[in-house]
Parts: C-alpha cells; sequence; structure tokens
C-alpha cells in the first residue's frame, strides 16, 4: 500500500517509524552542531527542531478540533508561530530533544486514539485553507521526512521512502504548476528514470524534459538540491510553498 492510498492508521505507522529517524538523528548532534546552519536558508538546525517541535503541537490542535468540533486554529498567528520558531532555535540540545519527542508523544498519543468518524471533520491549516482530518497525518510526515533532509548531516533525499516520494512528487508539481509566473519559467516535462511516471509543469506544450531518480526531481522542485544529479535544462522554479 502506498502512502497516497493509505488510511490514517496507516499513515500513523508511517509517521511513527519516520519521528523516530528524526529522533534517533537528533541524538547523534551536539550542541555546538545544533547552532551550525541548515540547509534552509537563515536557518540554523536549532530553528528546524524549534520549528518541528510546534509543528507537532499545531497538528496536534487540528486534531483535537477535528475531535471536539470546537475552533482551534493550528497557530495562534503566524507571528507567534515565527516567534516561538526564533526563541526555540537557540535552546541547548538536551531541552531541544526533549521537547522534540514529548511533542510528538502528544500528538501521535492523540492521533491513535481518534475514533473512525472524526477523521472526516473539517479543519483549516494554517493558510486558512480547508482540509479533511485525515489529510493531518500526512502533513506531519512531510514534515518529518522533509526536514530531516533540512538538518544536514546524512539524510538525503535518496533516504525516503519510495512510498513518500510517489505521493509528493505530484503533489509538488501540482503545486508548482499553481505558483508558476506567466512566462518566468518555460513549460517542461518531469520524467523520473526509475519509475513510469511522467507529468508536465506549466502550461502548453513543453520544450524539455528533466530526467533523474524521482527522489532527485522531488528534492529538486522543493528546493532542497540545484539539481546537479539531473539532466535536462533546469529553468528557474519558484518557492515551494
Amino acid at each position: 500500500m502506498t502512502s497516497e492510498t493509505a488510511t490514517p492508521t496507516d499513515l500513523l505507522d508511517q509517521v511513527a517509524a519516520s519521528t523516530a529517524r528524526f529522533d534517533a538523528a537528533i541524538g547523534t548532534l551536539t550542541d555546538a552542531a545544533v547552532a551550525e546552519p541548515s540547509l534552509l536558508p537563515g536557518w540554523t538546525r536549532g530553528h528546524v527542531l524549534a520549528h518541528m517541535s510546534r509543528n507537532a503541537d499545531s497538528l496536534l490542535n487540528l486534531l483535537l478540533w477535528a475531535r471536539t468540533g470546537i475552533d482551534i486554529p493550528q497557530y495562534a498567528s503566524l507571528a507567534v508561530r515565527d516567534a516561538d520558531i526564533e526563541v526555540g532555535a537557540p535552546r541547548p540540545l538536551t531541552v531541544q530533544h526533549d521537547d522534540f519527542t514529548a511533542s510528538a508523544h502528544r500528538w501521535q498519543a492523540v492521533a491513535t486514539t481518534m475514533p473512525p468518524a472524526d477523521w472526516q471533520a473539517e479543519v483549516r491549516n494554517r493558510q486558512g485553507g480547508t482540509l479533511i482530518a485525515d489529510g493531518i497525518p500526512w502533513m506531519r510526515l512531510r514534515e518529518t521526512e522533509i526536514h530531516h533532509v533540512d538538518l544536514d548531516i546524512g539524510y538525503t533525499s535518496a533516504d525516503w521512502p519510495t512510498s513518500f516520494v510517489a505521493r509528493l512528487l505530484p503533489e509538488a508539481i501540482a503545486d508548482l504548476t499553481a505558483n508558476l509566473v506567466p512566462d518566468a519559467t518555460p513549460t517542461f516535462d518531469i520524467q523520473p528514470t526509475d519509475t513510469d511516471f511522467i507529468a508536465t509543469v506549466g502550461p502548453g506544450r513543453p520544450n524539455h524534459t528533466v530526467m533523474g531518480p524521482a527522489h532527485a526531481i522531488l528534492a529538486w522542485l522543493l528546493g532542497r538540491t540545484p539539481g546537479t544529479d539531473l539532466t535536462g535544462p533546469l529553468p528557474p522554479l519558484p518557492a515551494w510553498k
């Protein structure tokens, strides 16, 4: 079963495994390493860790909304979200690690006891978009996998589970296409060399094809690599949202 067809319960197992990998990675860090740059511009590894902890709590808010019917925003505000990350970033490794573990356990405890009917409740994400609660585990899985790479401590897109890549790649292409600036990025095809997936990015007829392993294409589309392991002209891309 792929992530695309997985039930919330199936995805919770994947989230748990991904969280365990992330937690183990934190255990290899030092205080000095936490203060070093991550792959995200302007963010240290401490910023990534603080974000991951607060993200777990934000998604817990959405689970509680689905479970109780009470409108509980994912974040109090975007300003509060950003401030919490900045305040949390310079904390010592032991504090960061404990926070990550505790916040992940809080989220997992509620998620694993959700009544089946509550997974169909409607909630809103931080951008104000409506979503069905059964999409929340996928939201957390994206965070743990993508930001594990952002830590830049040896976990790369090549380590992403195949099912994760298979689900996120078409999503990333759809998001990218929706955010293209007319005439800024030419239409092009995406053709992984290790799957039978193919897609077109942009309107109209494509004028070239970008090829490479599916995980490498995805990492490039997400802005995590410059695409040096891909073939074909690489057009400029808008930031992934």
